[in-house]
């Protein structure tokens, strides 16, 4: 397949890069500067230079593709409006290729909002920060859109030896620093590995029915406190200093969009699971990296 990758240099994007590639697809890679470019040049991609937040200036020089996976987001204010305008671009073109896309839209576990004991499922309402609350009308336009069969997949909080969510904790930890909890310790994170949910895409993109929504979720929930002492564990310590930090202080920090590492929550993977035949490779505890 030729797939057209958006944000291919990014946590998530560059471990389904990798995958794609892996098993033998052309990759085209939407690259913002010659650094990026570089990156995905490295990894085996095509580039196509161009700006996420300016999609007129490059959408008419996507070659000809099979599918789309869009991977990409800055966590602005405004990433529902940026959504919206690459979506008004993009779809057009799509639609004027001789063979239907498929396209792969990422929603995220935190529209679900907080489940408490529940385990949400892709069944399960919406109940997002204001923050992300665009990005359900973009997934729902596209779902709806009749120019491609589409697809969306929520990632859990995505990670792995190298960082992702757990970033701030590593790097807490080999600094030397207590490591910040935003919220509680008892906050319930729903999680997948970065290779694990990028097997998951390549899944998607080669196999699922048209229309199909899967959670990428590996392990339904572990509480934040457990998650900081694997990774203490990881770094080969016992004991982590911890610090709570408000959500308050984190969305003024990082904005508002950091609220949501105070939800807590559980989500299920099963759908992938039975549909797909994902098997998550970091699928328990005590496989967690």
């Amino acid at each position: 397949m030729h797939v057209f990758l958006l944000g291919g240099t990014g946590f998530i994007g560059r471990h389904v890069l990798r995958r794609l590639v892996e098993v033998g697809h052309e990759v085209i890679g939407l690259a913002r500067s010659e650094a990026s470019a570089d990156r995905l040049k490295a990894a085996g991609a095509t580039p196509l230079l161009g700006d996420l937040r300016a999609p007129t200036e490059w959408v008419g020089k996507i070659p000809e593709v099979d599918a789309v996976i869009h991977a990409a987001s800055d966590f602005g204010d405004d990433m529902g409006p940026v959504d919206a305008a690459l979506l008004d671009a993009l779809l057009p073109v799509l639609g004027a290729m001789p063979k239907r896309p498929r396209f792969v839209y990422t929603g995220g576990c935190w529209l679900f909002g907080a489940t408490g004991d529940r385990v949400a499922t892709e069944d399960s309402p919406f109940d997002p920060l204001p923050a992300f609350s665009g990005t359900i009308d973009n997934m729902t336009r596209l779902l709806e859109a009749p120019e491609i069969d589409s697809f969306v997949v929520h990632p859990a909080m995505v990670y792995s030896s190298e960082g992702g969510v757990f970033s701030s904790f590593m790097e807490a930890m080999r600094e030397g620093r207590p490591a910040e909890v935003i919220g509680s310790e008892d906050v319930v994170w729903p999680l997948v590995h970065a290779d694990d949910l990028a097997d998951l895409y390549l899944r998607v993109v080669e196999k699922a029915e048209a229309g199909s929504v899967y959670n990428g979720s590996a392990i339904s929930g572990l509480t934040v406190g457990e998650i900081v002492q694997e990774v203490a564990r990881l770094q080969g310590m016992d004991r982590p200093d911890r610090r709570i930090v408000s959500a308050d202080l984190a969305a003024e920090r990082l904005g508002e969009w950091a609220r949501g590492y105070a939800i807590s929550q559980r989500l299920s993977g099963d759908k992938a699971r039975v549909e797909l035949g994902w098997k998550p490779v970091h699928g328990d505890t005590a496989a967690l990296f």
